[in-house]
């Protein structure tokens, strides 16, 4: 099965500053994202869903900004790394803050499904931060 990219945008009713530490986080991300996260001592991300284990890298860290977390044993070849990417953008003219999620995975067969665990998680996110 190969990569599959997806992406969607969130509107949430908070700043870049009180939603980047739940985006960039393991305390933050174990909140809403996954049932735990943990950092390994080789600083690698631990998630943790449905009793199995994915160790992901934080490739991108730009702060209040985005993340970026590249999951290379799930990955068929070097050039096809399955990753996640979590951008806070903020409307110039609204000052809405937007959360823009880019899943390169083969985690997804279809938009359908990617956007049903998304929404899910999002929706989580929005409860924890009061969005």
């Amino acid at each position: 099965m190969g990569i599959n990219k997806f992406s969607a945008e969130y509107e949430l009713r908070a700043s870049t500053r009180i939603v980047y530490p739940y985006i960039s986080t393991a305390g933050g991300l174990s909140q809403w994202f996954a049932d735990d996260v943990t950092i390994s001592p080789d600083k690698k991300f631990v998630f943790l869903w449905d009793d199995e284990k994915f160790i992901a890298e934080m490739v991108s860290n730009r702060n209040n900004k985005s993340v970026k977390f590249e999951f290379p044993e799930y990955s068929e070849s070097p050039e096809d790394t399955a990753s996640v990417e979590l951008v806070l953008e903020t409307n110039e003219l609204t000052q809405s803050v937007y959360l823009k999620i880019i899943d390169d995975s083969d985690f997804f067969e279809t938009e359908e499904e990617f956007l049903e665990v998304w929404d899910s998680s999002v929706d989580s996110l929005k409860q924890v931060i009061g969005a």
